[in-house]
C-alpha cells in the first residue's frame, strides 16, 4: 500500500499575521520630517549624562516609539533583516539631536546611530513635534534587540528603553527569501512494503548541495539510522529513496542546506503509529523486575492489568505509572501469563502480555481427576482460598490455607470444592505485584467411569475434603519407577509358583504333548525327516528329565 503525504514544513517561532508579507526596503537610511535634512552616524559615548534640564523628561521627550523590522534584498534569496525605529521626538534648545542604541546577546558594546539636526533647523522647530526613523540596524531572525534612546547630549533619566523579538522563520516570506531561513520543502511518498521513502526536495538553496537523511528524534537530540544521502545542486530532479526499518512515531526525515548552522527541517511520516511503541518490554527472572524503555518520547500512563482468557484487562491496585522519564519499571512482579502492561494514551490504550507463552511461569494450578495439583519453579508463599461464586459480584471466600513452597507436602482442606458455583482461588504473596488465579467447575471426578460415584458414597473419608498435592517431578519419576520394578518382580514370582503348584498336582509334564506337536508339524514341513521324527517318538524320557525340562520351559515362558 502506498499513500503520499505532501508537508509545507515551518519551523516554531513568533509569526506574522496569515497573507501578509514584509515590508521592503531598497536601502537602509535615516529619515526626518518636516523637511529637515537629518544626518545619522555610528556613534560610541562613554561620557558621563548631564543634569537633566527643567521641563525635560522622557515622557515630555519622546512620543509614540514603535519598533518593527523590515527586509532588504539584492536579489533572489538573497535579503536581510534590518532593525526599524521610530520615534516623534519634541525639539528644544537643549536637545541637538537623538541617538538611537542597540544591544543583543553576544555583543560585547552597545552599538548606537546618532541622529543630529542641523542648528538651524533646530532654533526654527524649537517647540516643535519632530518625527524620526532609522532602519539601518541589521538583525537576525529570533534575535532579542535591546534599544535604548537618549538624547544628545545625554540628560540624567532622559531615556527611553524597550526589548524586541525579531520574527523568527515561521513566516512564509522569511522562509523563501532570508538565507538562514530557507530549509528547503520536502515531499514524501511511503511504499509499506518494501519499507521505502521516497523523498523530494523543492525551493532548496539555490547554490547550495543539501543533505537528507533519517533519524529518531528524542530530546534535543535526532540519532542517526544510517539511511542519509546528498542532492547536489546540479541534479535536475532532487529526489532520493530512503530505508526504513520499523515507522517509529518519532522516525523523521531531516533536511539541511550544506552550510554551516544551517537551519533544519523535519517531517514525520509516522507521527501516527502509536502502537510501535509498545514493544521492549525486558524481564530479569533473577530480580524478578520488569521495565520498559520506550523507543521514542510518548506521554502515557502505564500500569500493570490481569487479562483473563479473552476477557478485558483489569488493573491491578497500586500499579499505575505516569510516563516522566525515560524508563519505567515494576519491582517483584510475579511472571503469570494472565499478567499484562496497558499503555494508556490520549489517542487510546493497548494491551501487551509478555509472559502470555508460559517460558517464565513460577507456578501453576491444574486439576487431575479427584486432585488439585500445584507445581512450583521457586519457594514462595501462596495464599488459597476457597469461595463460592454468586453470579457476578464476585467470589466470596470460605475456606483459607496458607501454603508455603518449600518442600513436597500434601494438604487436606475440609471442603467440597466439588459443589456447583465453588471455586478455588491461588495467588502469590511474597511480591508486590501477582495475578489471581481462579479455578471454578472443577471436575472431581473421571466421568468415564460409571462406578466411581457408587465408591466415593462407599468410602465416608473420601467425602467433605479435596487431597491437595504439591508435586515434586524428579522425586515422582523415581518413587513411579521403583513401583513398576517391585510389580513385576511380585508377578514374576507368583506366576513361578502357581505353575509349579500346577505341575505337582496334576503328575504331569506336558512336555511331552508339546514334543509329539512340535514333531508333527516338522513332519508336514518336511517329509524327508520323518523317519527320524518316528525314531525319536520312541525313545523313553526319564521322569527326572522330564520334570527339569518342564521347569526350564515354565521359567523361558514368562
Amino acid at each position: 500500500m502506498i499513500s503520499t503525504i505532501i508537508l509545507m514544513v515551518s519551523l516554531y517561532g513568533l509569526s506574522l499575521a496569515q497573507g501578509e508579507g514584509m515590508e521592503r526596503i531598497q536601502e537602509c537610511k535615516t529619515r526626518c520630517s518636516k523637511g529637515l535634512q537629518c544626518k545619522s552616524k555610528t556613534h560610541y559615548s562613554f561620557a558621563p549624562c548631564r543634569t537633566q534640564k527643567a521641563g525635560l523628561n522622557t515622557s515630555v521627550v519622546f512620543h509614540n516609539v514603535s519598533l518593527s523590522t523590515v527586509m532588504r534584498c539584492e536579489g533572489k534569496q538573497k535579503c536581510s533583516l534590518h532593525f526599524r525605529v521610530h520615534t516623534a521626538l519634541q525639539l528644544s534648545e537643549h536637545i541637538h539631536g537623538v541617538s538611537i542604541c542597540t544591544v543583543t546577546a553576544g555583543m560585547m558594546l552597545e552599538i548606537c546611530r546618532l541622529v543630529s539636526f542641523p542648528r538651524v533647523a533646530r532654533e526654527r522647530l524649537e517647540g516643535q513635534q519632530l518625527e524620526v526613523q532609522n532602519d539601518c540596524s541589521e538583525v537576525w531572525p529570533g534575535q532579542y534587540v535591546h534599544v535604548t534612546l537618549k538624547t544628545n547630549p545625554s540628560y540624567c533619566g532622559v531615556t527611553w528603553t524597550s526589548t524586541y523579538q525579531v520574527p523568527e522563520c515561521s513566516s512564509r516570506d522569511l522562509r523563501s527569501n532570508i538565507p538562514e531561513c530557507i530549509t528547503g520543502r520536502l515531499a514524501y511518498t511511503v511504499d509499506s512494503d518494501r519499507k521505502e521513502l521516497a523523498v523530494s526536495v523543492s525551493d532548496m538553496l539555490e547554490d547550495k548541495d543539501y543533505h537528507l537523511r533519517l533519524c529518531h528524534r528524542k530530546a534535543y537530540t535526532c540519532r542517526d539510522t544510517g539511511a542519509n544521502t546528498l542532492i547536489k545542486k546540479e541534479d535536475v530532479l532532487k529526489n532520493t529513496t530512503l530505508q526504513y526499518s520499523t515507522p517509529l512515531p518519532c522516525l523523521c526525515i531531516e533536511g539541511w542546506s550544506a552550510t554551516s548552522d544551517a537551519p533544519r527541517v523535519q517531517v514525520f511520516p509516522f507521527r501516527d503509529h502509536l502502537e510501535e511503541l509498545w514493544s521492549g518490554i525486558n524481564f530479569d527472572p533473577v530480580e524478578e523486575l520488569l521495565s520498559w524503555e520506550p523507543v521514542c518520547p510518548v506521554s502515557a500512563v502505564i500500569s500493570l492489568c490481569q487479562k483473563p482468557g479473552n476477557n478485558e484487562c483489569d488493573d491491578l491496585a497500586g500499579s499505575s505509572q505516569t510516563l516522566n522519564r525515560e524508563k519505567i519499571t515494576f519491582s517483584t512482579v510475579d511472571p503469570h501469563p494472565q499478567l499484562c502492561i496497558k499503555f494508556t494514551t490520549d489517542s487510546g490504550s493497548w494491551i501487551r502480555c509478555p509472559f502470555a507463552d508460559g517460558n517464565f511461569q513460577a507456578w501453576d494450578l491444574g486439576v487431575d481427576q479427584q486432585r488439585l495439583v500445584l507445581t512450583s519453579r521457586v519457594r514462595a508463599p501462596l495464599s488459597l482460598h476457597v469461595c463460592v461464586k454468586t453470579g457476578t459480584s464476585g467470589c466470596h471466600p470460605e475456606h483459607t490455607l496458607p501454603v508455603q513452597v518449600e518442600k513436597s507436602a500434601h494438604l487436606n482442606l475440609t471442603v467440597d470444592v466439588c459443589l456447583p458455583n465453588t471455586c478455588v482461588q491461588v495467588k502469590r504473596l511474597n511480591v508486590k505485584y501477582a495475578v489471581t488465579i481462579l479455578h471454578c467447575h472443577i471436575r472431581c471426578l473421571d466421568q468415564a467411569d460409571a462406578r466411581a460415584p457408587a465408591m466415593v458414597r462407599q468410602i465416608p473419608a473420601l467425602q467433605g475434603y479435596l487431597e491437595l498435592t504439591w508435586v515434586v517431578v524428579p522425586a515422582v519419576a523415581c518413587l513411579t519407577a521403583a513401583v513398576i520394578v517391585a510389580a513385576l518382580v511380585v508377578k514374576a514370582l507368583l506366576t513361578v509358583h502357581q505353575r509349579r503348584h500346577r505341575k505337582g498336582r496334576d503328575g504331569v509334564c506336558t512336555l511331552k504333548q508339546q514334543t509329539e506337536s512340535h514333531a508333527v508339524a516338522v513332519d508336514r514341513a518336511t517329509p524327508g525327516l520323518q523317519d527320524q521324527t518316528t525314531l525319536h517318538k520312541e525313545i523313553p524320557i526319564p521322569y527326572t528329565l522330564q520334570f527339569e525340562n518342564c521347569e526350564r520351559a515354565n521359567l523361558l515362558q514368562f
